[in-house]
C-alpha cells in the first residue's frame, strides 16, 4: 500500500500512542518554536505536534508517504514539507538569529550516527534535539568512562553536546518491529565543557586511541604522542582509552596540536 515501510530507508514507523504522546510532552513545543521533524513518515508524531505549533517543518526522503502524512495532519497549511535526504539537507536554512532550531524525529538506525554529526555541524543554530535512536547508540552516547558502552562516539559527542537518555521503547511500538530496543535521547549542542583548543586534533586523536581499544594509550597513540608526552599531560600511558574521560582526551589533543605546531615551525626554520 502507499506509504508502506521501506527497508532501503530503514523505516520503522512508530505507532504506539502512549509513546508518541510522551515524546510530545518531553519536547514541550511552544507555538513560535522553529521545530523541524526529520523523517515524519506517515505523520503519527507530526499530527500531535502540529496543533501546538504555528508551523511545523518536516524533512522526508520518501515521496510515497507524503499523501498519508498530509492526511494524518488534516491537510493543514501549517505543515511545510521539504523533500530530501537528511544527511545532505541544509537544516540551517530554517534558523534565525533569535530563534534556534529544535529538531525531533524517529531516525533510521542505519544513518543515525552520521546524521547526528551532520546536525552538530550547525550546532550554533540548534537549541536541542529529541531523537528516537537504537538503544545501543543512545547507551554509547551517554556512557561513562570504564563501561562497556564507552567509546569513540561517547568521547566525540562529549565535546559537542550534553546528552541525556530519557526513556526506552520496545520493538512492539513500531511497524514493522525492529530487532532491537530503542530509546529517546535529548541532545543539547554546546561548547566543550572542558578546555579544548583544536576540535579536529581531538577527533583524530580519539579515533586513533579507539582504533584498537584494548591497546594501552602509549601503543594506540604511537606516532602521535610518546609515552613521555602522555605522562606530561598528567595521564598514565599504560591505561586504555576506554578508561579516559573526555577532558583528558582534550589535554592529549592539545599537547599533540602544540607538538605539530612546533614541528612545523622547526621545518620552516630549517
Amino acid at each position: 500500500m502507499s506509504g508502506a515501510p521501506k527497508k532501503r530507508f530503514g523505516q520503522h514507523f512508530l505507532h504506539d500512542q502512549a509513546v508518541l504522546e510522551r515524546i510530545v510532552r518531553t519536547v514541550n513545543p511552544k507555538p513560535d518554536d522553529l521545530l523541524v521533524e526529520i523523517g515524519p513518515g506517515r505523520g503519527a508524531l507530526s499530527r500531535l505536534l502540529l496543533p501546538k505549533l504555528d508551523r511545523l517543518r518536516v524533512v522526508e526522503i520518501d515521496r510515497d508517504v507524503i499523501g498519508p502524512l498530509r492526511a494524518a495532519c488534516g491537510q493543514s497549511d501549517k505543515l511545510e514539507i521539504h523533500m530530501g535526504d537528511a544527511l545532505a539537507f541544509d537544516f540551517g536554512q530554517f534558523a534565525d538569529a533569535e530563534r534556534p532550531l529544535r529538531l525531533v524525529g524517529n531516525l533510521p538506525y542505519n544513518i543515525s550516527t552520521p546524521l547526528l554529526f551532520h546536525l552538530l555541524g550547525i550546532a550554533g543554530q540548534v537549541r536541542d534535539m529529541h531523537f528516537m535512536l537504537q538503544k545501543e547508540v543512545v547507551d554509547r552516547i551517554c556512557a561513562e568512562p570504564g563501561s562497556d558502552d564507552y567509546g569513540r562516539l561517547t568521547v566525540s559527542m562529549a565535546a559537542r553536546a550534553e546528552s541525556v537518555s530519557l526513556f526506552d521503547v520496545g520493538p512492539e511500538a513500531f511497524h514493522p518491529p525492529p530487532k532491537v530496543d530503542s530509546a529517546v535521547v535529548r541532545i543539547k549542542p554546546c561548547a566543550a565543557p572542558f578546555p579544548l583548543a583544536d576540535l579536529d586534533a581531538y577527533d583524530r586523536l580519539v579515533a586513533a586511541a579507539f582504533n584498537q581499544r584494548r591497546k594501552t594509550l602509549s601503543n594506540g597513540l604511537k606516532g602521535l604522542l610518546s609515552a613521555e608526552q602522555i605522562e606530561a599531560a598528567g595521564i598514565a600511558p599504560g591505561i586504555r582509552a576506554e578508561q579516559l574521560a573526555p577532558a583528558a582526551f582534550a589535554r592529549l589533543a592539545d599537547a599533540w596540536s602544540r607538538q605539530q605546531q612546533a614541528d612545523r615551525q622547526g621545518d620552516t626554520a630549517a
